[in-house]
């Protein structure tokens, strides 16, 4: 069992906390990406968890042993650098054998095992090779397999793919969904790339100011966001977010904010509010709701972005090319009601409907 339960975990470098209280329980088997920006925590988490860096406070356990205090080498985790890491001087098997030769199992097992690994990565014709003589894609394989050959509980990674250019990322970002679903392992990956996030993860717990926002399976942290820092994150482009006022009318509810009159459609009456709007750019529709101007247009191939201004707020729309929109052009915009999505202005969290509690938000 390779579990890994992060309690209240701390970490404080000075004035500065980089990690905060975080609290995460990492299934046996399941691959979780840390996704957030730079600086948000995630690479220290990650490190603490290997035993790289000490907690300040907080506990981690993996397989239910408290390991908080143990040495990275008894932890039976392995971990892959963003650089690497391979030792120039030695072939591409002897670099994948290292970690067996150090904890003295014999030539035929290692021979045995590298040989297995080699297969699985597709480096098999590669192994009288040196680093130098490897392409970027081929070097980031070597430093999988020097990893996998340990059969650890658990693997960790820390922005593995982010030296390969735009196409070998992308292939290799499928190699790594394979291997994950052939392995069964538990995988723990940081990145900072959505895309990395939402093709590979079962899960993604999302990092800000080292501090835990969400955490939910792909869809749900889209779909769902929890609050508007998360909102504003993941999607290109991500979700507009305009502040705009609830309102009620005759019974009815309205955002109400400078050339914006949208209708939820909920029944009630409810005291004036003041939100964030947020709608996701393939959501937006022609209607009526949201009226504005076309600034600038752009050709995704398939698809084309309009970058509107409404009111004072800058909003996308994003679909099927054409869009028969061209700079300049006024624009009348709506968006169908399960697709809205409010926040609170001053806590920033998701609101949610309670229509059993009599027209209730919160």
């Amino acid at each position: 069992m390779s579990r890994i339960q992060i309690d209240a975990a701390t970490k404080t470098f000075g004035a500065v906390t980089a990690v905060d209280a975080v609290t995460l329980d990492v299934r046996h088997g399941e691959f979780l990406v840390l996704l957030g920006p730079s600086g948000c925590g995630k690479s220290t988490l990650l490190r603490m968890i290997a035993g790289l860096t000490p907690l300040t406070s907080g506990r981690i356990r993996l397989a239910g042993q408290d390991v908080t205090h143990t040495p990275p080498r008894d932890r039976d985790l392995a971990m892959v650098f963003q650089s690497y890491a391979l030792y120039p001087h030695l072939t591409v098997e002897r670099n994948i054998g290292f970690p067996l030769r150090a904890r003295g199992r014999s030539r035929a097992e290692i021979r045995t095992k590298v040989g297995e690994v080699a297969e699985t990565l597709g480096l098999a014709e590669l192994l009288g090779r040196r680093p130098r003589e490897l392409s970027g894609g081929q070097r980031q394989r070597v430093a999988l397999g020097r990893a996998l050959v340990r059969d650890p509980g658990a693997f960790l990674m820390d922005e593995p793919l982010s030296n390969l250019d735009a196409k070998l990322r992308t292939a290799t970002r499928a190699e790594l969904t394979e291997l994950h679903r052939e392995l069964g392992s538990t995988f723990v990956y940081v990145t900072h790339d959505q895309v990395e996030a939402m093709t590979m993860a079962t899960r993604i717990a999302l990092l800000n100011g080292g501090r835990l926002e969400q955490v939910g399976t792909p869809e749900q942290v889209y779909d769902e966001p929890a609050s508007v820092f998360v909102a504003g994150f993941l999607g290109s482009p991500p979700m507009n977010l305009l502040d705009a006022t609830l309102v009620s009318r005759d019974g009815t509810l309205y955002l109400e904010a400078a050339d914006v009159s949208l209708p939820l459609h909920y029944k009630g009456d409810l005291p004036t509010r003041d939100v964030v709007l947020g709608i996701r750019p393939e959501h937006l529709t022609h209607g009526d709701g949201l009226r504005g101007v076309v600034r600038n247009v752009e050709n995704l191939g398939s698809e084309e972005i309009a970058h509107c201004l409404i009111g004072d707020a800058r909003v996308c729309l994003r679909g099927p090319r054409p869009l028969s929109l061209q700079a300049g052009d006024a624009v009348t915009l709506s968006c169908r009601p399960e697709h809205i999505h409010l926040f609170d202005r001053t806590s920033g969290r998701r609101l949610v409907w309670h229509p059993v509690l009599e027209g209730a938000m919160s």
